[in-house]
């Protein structure tokens, strides 16, 4: 998605720059245009997408992560994981729905009335993709509080924008930022930080953790919704089942793209269990920290405080 030709309401609603920046946002050319022959990736031909500062890190991970079921560089796995959410940011409600039941609404719903949101606050919603959780906030702080919507993926960004747009939430900024970092962000400015179904495409998880407490108030939470681990064997197979067969089937159907959809399936494989992110979340010195299990363990809210 290009942003070569911006609507006027757009314009308008980024005429004001967000409270919370610390630095100005990286300039280039956008997530989603492709490059010259020399920046495309010679193993996949999938195009360059120019990502905010802050990526490419590897200080956690080591030279080599995971991709899904595969092993590949830690430099490549950004640029990967950028043409997944690009090639389905279009469809991905539509496909949420269909891959979910519908289901997906509920856990979304749970895990904001575990937020304790209140009139006035500033939340920093990560990995927004199309702004479900912002518009909520939005709403909940009301004119006197301030949401940012944020996301690595410009595609996935640009959705969210123009749905909150839509839908008059006057008091949302939309700050292409990386999880890993979160560099235009300044210490101690946020009273909630959430991240919904996106912690498990990033790959040093841990930066993450320590951005996210950075960015966070004395007293504020961190709240992580994510697939995690079924809690029932028998269910879990036949979770698996599911995944690995009815899942790209959907991709390939709706979105025409099966193999970001087997990519989503080996990720949530991949993603720390329940307790693993938990004792995680402690290691970045948040506080308090507890999980939710939702659907049996399909899904699970996880929850820390900064003291």
């Amino acid at each position: 998605m290009s942003n070569e030709k911006q609507t006027p309401k757009a314009e308008q609603a980024s005429a004001e720059p967000s409270p919370f920046l610390s630095s100005p946002l990286p300039e280039g050319t956008p997530q989603g245009q492709q490059q010259t022959l020399k920046e495309i990736t010679q193993e996949t031909a999938i195009p360059y997408y120019n990502l905010p500062r802050g990526a490419g890190r590897d200080d956690y991970v080591g030279e080599t992560t995971h991709f899904g079921f595969s092993t590949i560089s830690t430099k490549d796995k950004e640029q990967k994981v950028a043409h997944v959410f690009h090639s389905v940011a279009k469809k991905y409600d539509l496909m949420n729905d269909l891959m979910s039941f519908g289901i997906h609404r509920l856990w979304k719903r749970f895990a904001i009335q575990m937020s304790g949101v209140r009139k006035g606050q500033h939340v920093l919603d990560i990995a927004g993709g199309t702004g479900d959780l912002a518009k909520v906030f939005s709403r909940e702080v009301g004119p006197s509080g301030r949401v940012v919507l944020s996301d690595i993926n410009e595609s996935m960004l640009n959705v969210g924008r123009d749905r909150l747009i839509d839908a008059g939430c006057g008091n949302v900024d939309y700050v292409l930022a990386n999880a890993e970092s979160l560099e235009p962000f300044a210490d101690n400015s946020f009273d909630l930080v959430t991240i919904s179904f996106g912690l498990r495409n990033v790959t040093d998880k841990d930066a993450a953790l320590d951005a996210m407490y950075r960015v966070l108030k004395p007293g504020g939470r961190l709240l992580i919704l994510e697939f995690s681990k079924p809690v029932f064997e028998p269910f879990s197979k036949l979770y698996d089942l599911y995944s690995f067969t009815a899942l790209p089937v959907m991709g390939k159907i709706i979105a025409n793209d099966a193999e970001s959809y087997k990519y989503l399936a080996e990720s949530i494989r991949m993603h720390p269990d329940q307790r693993t992110l938990k004792g995680m979340m402690e290691n970045a010195q948040f506080q308090n920290c507890d999980y939710h299990n939702l659907t049996g363990g399909i899904v699970a809210v996880h929850r820390g405080f900064k003291v």
